[in-house]
């Protein structure tokens, strides 16, 4: 498997969109890098010891002076950024959030069931979603999101973030996600090193599935595997293979579903890459 190792320095479509500079009473730069864009994830860098806000929603701040952003799929135009130093005077900056326009997608020969769930599994599917719920609230004081990402398969992309789903014939949730065609067995792989939060084998809509934890409300999943590598509560490295690509869960073929979440916002995971290396 061929895999990018571009410094995420280096993304055009990341790392180069944003150099902000927000200066405090202090004199000392604080730089946000990141694509300020429905989707997007934001990594900022300020004084150890600052409080950061998001609209007013607290956001930590590792020792070294690390924080993340993130924006959702509909984001509104504008966020508003507040950090506090030492002095205790404010600093605020309004972001402006790039809109996107988005695609339909259509996808038709789904059996019935997996469309709209008969009453019998309504409370599986409740009790499934309030895990996933869970998980994606964890704000784990490590930053493993700051290094480049790698694709966790290699195949062909035919689902793209934030397209409108249209399943057999009937309009359901936006897709939150990429998806990635690739023969059965295939290995998926951890692109970046993170802690594995969930590793469930058969969840009614997404299969066998996978979350990684990266730090800061930075989650990660892998949805319809076949195989399941890992363990609840494994430190994985990144490129580590956590399991194989499988059609379970609501899936007409091999593929897999890569999403990934800062906290309830849902990101784009082809924001933090590059294009698909070759031999997929």
């Amino acid at each position: 498997m061929t895999r990018s190792t571009t410094p995420i320095a280096m993304l055009p479509g990341l790392l180069l969109c944003l150099l902000l500079t927000l200066w405090t009473p202090s004199a000392q730069a604080q730089i946000l890098n990141g694509d300020l864009v429905q989707g997007g994830l934001v990594i900022g860098r300020t004084l150890p010891g600052t409080r950061a806000f998001l609209d007013d929603r607290a956001v930590s701040v590792s020792a070294s002076g690390v924080f993340v952003l993130g924006f959702g799929r509909d984001h509104p135009p504008t966020a508003r950024l507040k950090l506090i130093g030492e002095t205790g005077e404010p600093v605020e900056r309004v972001l402006e959030i790039r809109q996107r326009s988005y695609q339909t997608q259509r996808i038709d020969g789904l059996p019935p069931k997996m469309v709209t769930p008969p009453a019998d599994v309504l409370a599986r599917i409740r009790r499934e979603n309030a895990e996933i719920a869970r998980i994606r609230t964890l704000d784990t004081p490590v930053t493993y999101f700051e290094d480049s990402w790698l694709w966790p398969t290699i195949g062909t992309i035919t689902g793209v973030f934030g397209s409108q789903r249209i399943l057999n014939g009937q309009p359901r949730r936006p897709h939150f996600g990429i998806d990635i065609a690739a023969p059965r067995g295939t290995s998926v792989i951890a692109p970046r090193d993170g802690i594995v939060r969930m590793a469930a084998d058969d969840l009614y809509f997404t299969g066998g599935t996978v979350m990684l934890d990266h730090g800061h409300g930075i989650v990660s999943v892998y949805s319809h595997l076949e195989r399941i590598d890992v363990r609840i509560g494994d430190k994985v490295e990144a490129a580590q293979i956590i399991g194989a690509v499988g059609s379970t869960g609501r899936s007409t073929g091999p593929h897999l579903d890569w999403r990934i979440n800062w906290f309830d916002q849902r990101l784009d995971p082809a924001l933090l890459m590059t294009g698909m290396p070759a031999g997929g």
